[in-house]
């Protein structure tokens, strides 16, 4: 039987990403039913149990730490910022806003649907043939759905790129100094992380930095408010 992998690791934006792949003795729902129960599993302290609000967002149950959820062929991807107990999480708060997506960086069908999620600006931004390009902004659009926890938000209208991320490291990364983006050495730098907004329908804004990896031939993207609680170096590690 091909085993599932877990793989749990930091992000230069401090915050956390569960991993698990393979597993391909499944397919389809028996495949995410086993992805989920290993995830769950491998809690540090006990088993996790999935929950739901109203609007859809995901929690963990006796927690108070935010999360968001992804999953994609031969992936699911779990996000974790710190634990925020001053914040209502079946709510937005920029305390706690975050969301992850993923999709397979293959998937040339995101190529026709382009003109459905990307905006004028945007299409003439990200280049018709670039494949990896339109999917990481699929990504981004979805990243920042979750995000905003507005069901219905437009994509195409209501989530505006205003500039694409770096493709980041997937490996364990401590500090910007450590992935020697560009050949000069001087890291992965704020300009490296994308920025979008997403407007609501009430005409509020609500800001968002991206950060976009790629593990294996999956690409993964985080969207998350420049005022999230995120871990520390030193927390990270653990």
């Amino acid at each position: 039987m091909e085993d599932f992998v877990y793989w749990r690791h930091p992000t230069l934006p401090g915050i956390k990403v569960e991993e698990v792949t393979e597993g391909e003795d499944f397919k389809g729902p028996a495949w995410l039913d086993m992805a989920r129960q290993i995830y769950c599993e491998n809690g540090r302290d006990e088993y996790r149990e999935f929950g739901h609000f109203q609007n859809g967002a995901p929690f963990l149950f006796g927690s108070t730490a935010r999360i968001s959820v992804t999953h994609c062929a031969g992936m699911l991807a779990v996000a974790t910022l710190p634990d925020t107990p001053e914040v209502q999480l079946s709510e937005y708060s920029d305390r706690a806003a975050l969301g992850i997506d993923a999709e397979r960086r293959d998937r040339e069908q995101v190529l026709h649907l382009r003109s459905r999620f990307l905006n004028d600006s945007e299409l003439a931004m990200i280049p018709a043939d670039d494949l990896l390009a339109n999917i990481m902004a699929w990504t981004v659009k979805e990243a920042v759905y979750k995000a905003a926890m507005t069901p219905g938000l437009d994509f195409r209208n209501g989530i505006l790129i205003d500039r694409m991320p770096k493709l980041g490291p997937a490996v364990p990364v401590y500090a910007p100094k450590e992935y020697d983006y560009d050949g000069t050495g001087r890291g992965f730098g704020e300009n490296d992380y994308g920025k979008a907004r997403a407007v609501t329908p009430d005409g509020q804004t609500r800001d968002f930095r991206l950060f976009t990896y790629l593990s294996d031939d999956v690409v993964v993207t985080l969207a998350f408010s420049p005022r999230c609680a995120t871990f520390k170096k030193s927390q990270v590690r653990k």
